[in-house]
């Protein structure tokens, strides 16, 4: 008599073939009658978009780029760079507790974590220039209310980031320091910051590329930086002068990004 091969694990019933078929045409649908529906309720129109090609291609060749305006460019630009990273330092320092109170291996108890929770997702809720929108007639105009608000903005980001990685850790550095008596602060220094710290730096540096698009386009509200000479620069009809400032933009945006992704495949 045949014996059964005991070995071999039986896996779940395989999905009916029709049931299968059913759920892909069903997605496929519910997709193809979002989007009629968001063309039609949002009136996008092909015809419009392609009459308006021409006087997008005439606008931008107004922007041939005028080097003189470079000295009044680096000014602000340099400005723009220090609300990026003072945002991204201030937010990286405040969101720090945040990130163990929102783990749930790392919390004080679930209600704290509930709380963190829920204040990180009504923080990033909100975009940095609403932010910036907000903080701009309290604060007065200029680059105070842009770092304020790049803050708050790294504060939510970085802090979510950085709680998914803690709450995916190895625990059983933690459950060592636990068993031998260790108090939450130590487990936190001596079992997770050195399990998530190259990653912990490579979202603060991703952070940072983000702050500084972010820092170009919150000038725009009166946050300071290289916004208000845009602003000016479209209140004057300066369009050569608008070229060189993107021109400019571009590069330093750029450089950032590159230095940005090189710092971080070293650590991780």
């Amino acid at each position: 008599m045949a014996v059964p091969d005991r070995g071999v694990v039986q896996g779940p019933p395989a999905r009916p073939v029709t049931a299968t078929r059913f759920l892909n045409w069903g997605t496929w649908g519910a997709i193809a009658v979002l989007f009629a529906v968001s063309v039609q309720q949002t009136g996008f129109n092909l015809e419009v978009v392609g009459q308006g090609m021409g006087d997008f291609l005439r606008f931008f060749g107004r922007l041939a780029p005028d080097w003189r305006a470079l000295p009044q460019i680096w000014g602000p630009l340099v400005e723009t760079l220090q609300i990026a990273w003072l945002g991204t330092v201030f937010g990286t320092i405040l969101g720090l507790p945040l990130i163990f109170l929102a783990s749930f291996n790392t919390t004080i108890n679930p209600p704290v974590m509930f709380v963190a929770r829920s204040i990180l997702t009504v923080m990033r809720s909100i975009p940095d220039l609403l932010y910036a929108a907000i903080l701009a007639p309290i604060l007065m105009i200029g680059p105070l209310p842009g770092v304020a608000a790049l803050t708050l903005f790294t504060m939510a980001v970085l802090a979510k980031l950085a709680s998914e990685a803690v709450e995916s850790i190895d625990p059983g550095p933690l459950e060592a320091l636990r068993a031998a008596g260790a108090g939450r602060n130590r487990m936190i220094v001596f079992a997770v910051l050195p399990q998530i710290g190259a990653t912990l730096t490579s979202f603060i540096l991703y952070v940072f590329e983000i702050n500084v698009r972010a820092s170009v386009i919150i000038g725009l509200v009166g946050a300071g930086g290289i916004g208000n000479l845009i602003n000016r620069y479209l209140s004057f009809f300066d369009y050569s002068g608008l070229g060189t400032l993107l021109i400019v933009v571009f590069g330093v945006v750029l450089a950032i990004d590159q230095l940005s992704v090189w710092l971080r495949s070293r650590l991780i």
